[in-house]
């Protein structure tokens, strides 16, 4: 994943980073954040479900450095590890 910060897509877009933050959250009431982290969690959701890759591959995959970190953010999001929903 190329794009996992609102400033990378503020870029590509060519807007500015509050413009972009300022509407997705004035149009959806959730900041882009949330929207990325959501996109992101449901990739890897698809991924442990259809794949036998282990969490590390995975966590790499979706772009991060560490897979502590994925494994952090999936917890938060969702309650439960990447190893518990897999199972």
């Amino acid at each position: 994943m190329q794009l996992k910060a609102a400033h990378d897509y503020a870029k590509v877009l060519s807007t500015h980073v509050n413009h972009l933050n300022r509407s997705v959250k004035t149009i959806t009431g959730k900041p882009t954040s949330t929207h990325i982290s959501e996109r992101i969690i449901s990739e890897a959701k698809s991924l442990l479900k259809f794949t036998n890759w282990n969490i590390s591959e995975i966590a790499y995959s979706l772009g991060f450095d560490y897979p502590s970190h994925f494994n952090t953010l999936f917890k938060k999001l969702t309650g439960i590890t990447p190893t518990e929903f897999r199972q």
